[in-house]
């Protein structure tokens, strides 16, 4: 499935790299191992990587974006990574390419690129372009290799989740035999300072319960400001603190915002991405998101969970 894609990138001097909006470890990794991938292979190709800040990922190296006018992207392939949905994609202005492609490991919402690659089986989109590389029989130097890395990590939850398989730490092992160092990338996905063991201790006692059992926390921009820390901290770094709760196997974490309510869904039995898609969201069947425009809306998610947890919904 992978050699249309490499047509392209063959075929293309000039390939701007995209992926979506408040960016993850995966979307990250995938987007600066892509680009090494090409340049390794491809030393002759321009490459570039467009997007808004990569925020808590700026320790990956070369995870700075680039400045692209307009005028390059007539002639060019853009590549969309990890990716959903259209309105996802940080930089719009992929429209303007002469070719796009997506490849990306969440559940299918639309097409909106010429070749599409969507697999849900992989762990990450990450692991999906290591397999890329590793079929198409492309060379992986190590900078590529600690980002695919760092983004596989991250996605499967330090191989924990669901979506973990065989295929997995094969890739994993392929990437690892480029040499890079594993201690560097943990040492910056994992050590916090003791602000941000306060944080982690402010959120955990603001863990509330419905009636059916479904954790959730509440956070308003008045409390961010009071924190000292952003939005996107607060959503995507906090929901984890109601993971491994005993009895919990539904959580969400909703986060107040300028633009409406940002909400993390999180499960560790239940399918939880239709009721994401509900609220004009998506993502994976155990970990999806969705942005909502109010807390009574919000609130309204939190019945369905709820519903869900008891077979109703």
């Amino acid at each position: 499935m992978f050699k249309a894609v490499l047509d392209c990138i063959k075929n293309f001097d000039t390939i701007i790299i995209h992926r979506h909006s408040r960016p993850d470890g995966d979307a990250m990794g995938s987007q600066i191992g892509l680009k090494h991938l090409i340049l390794e292979n491809f030393p002759d190709k321009k490459v570039y990587m467009v997007g808004d800040e990569a925020r808590h990922y700026s320790f990956m190296e070369d995870s700075t974006m680039d400045e692209v006018s307009d005028e390059e992207f007539s002639g060019a392939l853009s590549i969309l990574l990890d990716s959903a949905t259209s309105e996802l994609i940080s930089d719009s202005r992929y429209t303007l390419a002469s070719k796009t492609v997506r490849i990306d490991h969440h559940i299918y919402c639309e097409t909106f690129t010429d070749i599409e690659i969507v697999d849900t089986s992989f762990e990450s989109c990450c692991g999906l372009v290591t397999a890329f590389a590793l079929d198409c029989n492309l060379r992986i130097n190590a900078l590529a290799a600690k980002a695919l890395y760092t983004g596989m990590v991250t996605d499967s939850g330090r191989f924990r989740y669901d979506s973990t398989n065989p295929r997995s730490f094969k890739l994993a092992s392929a990437l690892l035999e480029t040499g890079f160092d594993l201690n560097e990338i943990y040492r910056e996905l994992y050590a916090d300072d003791f602000k941000s063991k306060l944080t982690k201790a402010k959120f955990t006692l603001k863990i509330q319960f419905s009636p059916k059992n479904v954790a959730f926390i509440y956070t308003k921009k008045e409390e961010l400001e009071e924190l000292g820390i952003d939005e996107f901290y607060a959503s995507r770094a906090m929901v984890g603190t109601m993971s491994d709760i005993k009895g919990v196997d539904i959580w969400v974490n909703f986060t107040e915002t300028d633009n409406g309510v940002l909400c993390e869904l999180r499960s560790s039995r239940f399918n939880i991405n239709p009721i994401a898609v509900k609220y004009g969201g998506g993502g994976h069947k155990k970990a999806s998101g969705a942005s909502v425009p109010d807390y009574e809306t919000a609130m309204a998610m939190l019945k369905d969970l709820d519903a869900l947890q008891e077979g109703e919904a």
